[in-house]
């Protein structure tokens, strides 16, 4: 489905709006217009060409439903047996099954087979979505499919993934189950979410006492390769911390943090009114251990500010996570031509005069893809990115350098490299005595 990440989420600061009243619409939108094909479930495998002549290659993977026939009714969803299937879209706090759309709103509205689970790909007797299915859209014999399509311009908006902090167990992280990252705690607390709303520990399903919120897990933290500040867990652990005071009024919540850095409008406004308003206990320091003790969790550390050892007894433990590239982020930039920093976010043309282009000509870039942003910077970015691709195509002609580069004949030694690197494959190596100058 569309939708991204924000999909995810229950509220957004600083308003306190509703994430999925502000996105459905523009998602149903999108699918509406008669200009815009989705191809969801599907990768781009390929890409050649240049700025107004791109050649892509696009692999739609196999659902296993014909999306012709299927109108989305849901009846193979109610029917699936296979029903205990770690939900993705829910952080893994939920389940799903075989056959599913990540969300009752997704765009395309249409299921998909996980294949790995569904018990006939396993070698076991099933096929009831099959015999359910009033259309005949259940298809277990469809295979990917390739398709190579021509675009004038591309817009990079990949988002950004969780560091998985499960590996290292930071702050008992994967050992102790009322351990859990923020996204989580934001499907927990989403209407829609595995609980309905219920704010619960997930061990044992009570209503926490006590809540403590942990910043900067990953984020400035050069052991772990995150050296950069992840820019929005300071807003949405105040959101969190807000939105948990306001359904669990007797609930103590403690947010942990290295500094508070709230730099967006209304933003620091946000951070005091759930300190003042909502009674949120902010203790500066980080926290050096964490361990069960029956059925609390005890948080050890320090506060910096008075300078002296803190220990909290809490029910709950929600960790603020490093914002990161997808992990494909820089086998995307091989195929596109175009350069990463050394955290591997995708590198613009020029911090401040060209800031939504790259170096490749026809090449834009949108959303967190490029650095960690809030949804704002995002709308914004994508709003320059989309303006730079209507300023594109409204010339009938573009202009291009005069200048080429050529192989000098005397120092070529022809390796070949060169031929390897370029990725649009011009260079040609010749033999250098045939011609005046190779191409």
């Amino acid at each position: 489905s569309i939708g991204g990440h924000m999909a995810q989420y229950d509220k957004t600061f600083p308003t306190l709006d509703c994430a999925a009243c502000i996105l459905t619409p523009k998602m149903v939108d999108c699918a509406s217009h008669p200009l815009i094909d989705i191809w969801a479930y599907s990768e781009v495998e390929e890409v050649n060409g240049f700025v107004g002549n791109f050649e892509v290659k696009i692999r739609k993977r196999a659902k296993s439903v014909d999306n012709a026939k299927c109108t989305g009714c849901g009846a193979c969803l109610e029917k699936c047996p296979v029903k205990n299937v770690p939900s993705e879209f829910d952080a893994n706090v939920g389940n799903r099954r075989a056959i599913y759309r990540p969300f009752p709103q997704a765009v395309p509205n249409k299921p998909v087979i996980d294949r790995e689970h569904c018990r006939l790909f396993n070698g076991q007797k099933c096929g009831v979505c099959q015999k359910i299915c009033p259309t005949g859209a259940i298809d277990y014999d469809q295979q990917d499919e390739v398709l190579t399509e021509q675009f004038g311009a591309i817009v990079v908006a990949t988002g950004f993934d969780l560091w998985d902090h499960s590996v290292l167990g930071e702050y008992g992280y994967g050992k102790y189950p009322d351990v859990i990252s923020a996204i989580q705690f934001e499907r927990i607390m989403n209407a829609s979410g595995p609980t309905e709303g219920k704010v619960v520990r997930p061990s044992d399903g009570k209503i926490p006492e006590s809540i403590a919120f942990l910043s900067c897990i990953g984020s400035r933290d050069e052991t772990h390769g995150y050296a950069y500040c992840s820019k929005v867990c300071c807003m949405y652990n105040a959101k969190q911390a807000l939105l948990a005071k306001d359904k669990l009024h007797d609930v103590d919540v403690y947010v942990f943090y290295m500094d508070i850095r709230a730099n967006g409008k209304g933003y620091e406004e946000f951070v005091r009114r759930t300190i003042e308003e909502y009674g949120a206990n902010y203790i500066r320091g980080r926290v050096s251990r964490i361990y069960q003790d029956g059925n609390k969790l005890v948080i050890r550390g320090t506060d910096t500010l008075l300078g002296k050892p803190v220990e909290a007894r809490v029910d709950l433990v929600v960790l603020a996570t490093a914002m990161k590239p997808q992990d494909d982020a820089k086998e995307l930039a091989r195929k596109l031509g175009i350069s990463t920093d050394q955290y591997n976010w995708f590198s613009e043309a020029h911090p401040k005069l060209k800031p939504v282009e790259v170096l490749t000509d026809g090449i834009y870039l949108a959303g967190a893809c490029q650095y960690p942003k809030d949804i704002p910077d995002t709308v914004a970015q994508a709003s320059g990115a989309a303006s730079k691709v209507i300023g594109l195509f409204s010339k009938e002609a573009l202009l291009s350098e005069p200048m080429i580069a050529y192989i000098n004949e005397d120092t070529c030694v022809a390796c070949g490299l060169c031929t390897e690197v370029c990725p649009f494959g011009a260079i040609e190596l010749v033999d250098v005595l045939d011609r005046e100058r190779s191409t």
